[in-house]
């Protein structure tokens, strides 16, 4: 079975930081944000590593629990997940890395919610984070190429995000989760991640509904990410001609993040935009009370894409309440 209920897994705290472009978008209260992409380091691969471990750094220290934490699990787009390798080695915490590009949040969470609800460790700490000009190098052009973006391409975010999973008693229950399967619908452009990620986001989305006998009304918030405006479109209608769904509750992180104003092609992308919008805006309104997240993710490469290959995609899902 791909979902699984939980029965004392809680979010304790999460702390946030959002680059220059994020901080002047639709949310403007982050725990930190950064001046410029550099972050006071030489190298934007620097900044990203000093993103994570200063988000790590303020949840030991905010929350007292000094060497207390269980197990570290992350990862972000960076090739071997550089970034995440280099900040867990300033922590001595058993630690493992992770991968869903875009959906890596959510698949952290799912990990680390299991370890917990058997009893094999009592917390840990989920990281994530991506940084434009690390991204963007890798997975389209570097910027300083001048390159053309068409209007579906998205926006990688710059930021990081980690939380605090515990089995101690919170507001935030993590109710239940649903593991998602690859999915490939033979899309080809990497610059529309709308179209590549909505067949995973639906598949996902189905099977919880169906493995735990609700209906898109359960949730007061569906909140998928990151499929940008376009892809959800593509979604509200795959939904709508397929499963004869028509869900009214949706929003995308993807679209929560940057101002129409900024003009940012279909909006954000990167695997820490669903958990910035998550805990700092989803969150913090009182109305929603059951929420699911839907984190989506591309799972290719240059190389994949350099050889004309299709794009597969995933998707995971997890139910939240708030007490």
């Amino acid at each position: 079975m791909a979902s699984k209920k939980f029965d004392n897994i809680y979010i304790k705290d999460a702390f946030t930081i959002a680059g220059p472009l994020e901080s002047e978008g639709q949310i403007r209260k982050f725990d930190l944000t950064m001046d410029d992409y550099y972050y006071q380091e030489k190298t934007f691969l620097d900044a990203e590593i000093k993103m994570q471990r200063t988000v790590i750094d303020n949840l030991l220290y905010r929350n007292k629990l000094g060497k207390k934490i269980d197990l570290l699990i992350g990862g972000d787009l960076s090739n071997q997940l550089t970034i995440t390798n280099f900040a867990a080695k300033n922590f001595d915490i058993p630690f493992l890395g992770v991968y869903s590009a875009c959906a890596t949040f959510a698949e952290s969470l799912i990990i680390a919610s299991n370890f917990i609800e058997n009893n094999l460790i009592k917390n840990a700490i989920v990281i994530t984070s991506s940084h434009n000009l690390n991204a963007e190098r890798q997975f389209r052009f570097p910027i300083e190429y001048g390159a053309p973006k068409a209007h579906t391409t998205t926006f990688t975010a710059t930021g990081a995000v980690g939380a605090i999973i515990t089995n101690e008693k919170s507001d935030i229950k993590v109710e239940s989760a649903t593991i998602g399967r690859v999915q490939d619908y033979d899309q080809k452009d990497a610059t529309h991640m709308g179209a590549v990620m909505t067949p995973a986001a639906v598949q996902v989305l189905i099977k919880h509904l169906s493995d735990l006998k609700r209906t898109v009304d359960y949730y007061d918030v569906i909140l998928t990410g990151d499929l940008g405006s376009i892809g959800s479109d593509i979604l509200r209608e795959f939904l709508k001609i397929n499963y004869d769904i028509k869900i009214k509750n949706h929003m995308d992180a993807g679209c929560e993040i940057f101002l129409k104003s900024q003009q940012l092609y279909a909006g954000s992308s990167g695997p820490v935009t669903l958990p910035l919008v998550l805990f700092n805006k989803i969150l913090k309104n009182k109305k929603f009370k059951k929420i699911l997240i839907i984190a989506t993710g591309s799972l290719h490469s240059k190389d994949t894409t350099n050889q004309k290959k299709t794009i597969p995609s995933i998707a995971h899902a997890v139910s939240l309440e708030v007490l």
